[in-house]
């Protein structure tokens, strides 16, 4: 029963380490699609057809915090997005 509760709590505990690790692969909110941003959690259709929208009548966004001009998203929302993996042009440095 020991070796039993030990080998759950090992699984566990490597759940908890490689979890991160397994998250998906970042979203570059401008170029995403509106079915790659409803990928991110927070983002739904109508939230990603108005990241959509502004890019289009805007441009790009400059940095992340940019996305909370967008209609329905704040601080916190954002922050959501950011740990699900929406970045802003990855290649640059924010």
């Amino acid at each position: 029963m020991r070796s039993i509760i030990a080998c759950g709590m090992v699984v566990l505990l490597a759940l908890a380490v490689a979890g991160p690790l397994l998250a998906q692969a970042p979203v570059n909110v401008n170029t995403a699609t509106a079915s790659e941003l409803q990928a991110i959690k927070g983002i739904g259709p109508k939230t990603a057809q108005s990241i959509i929208d502004y890019r289009t009548e805007h441009g790009d966004f400059n940095s992340i915090n940019d996305v909370t001009r967008v209609k329905r998203i704040g601080p916190k929302t954002l922050q959501k997005m950011i740990d699900s993996g929406l970045v802003c042009n990855p290649s640059a440095a924010e």
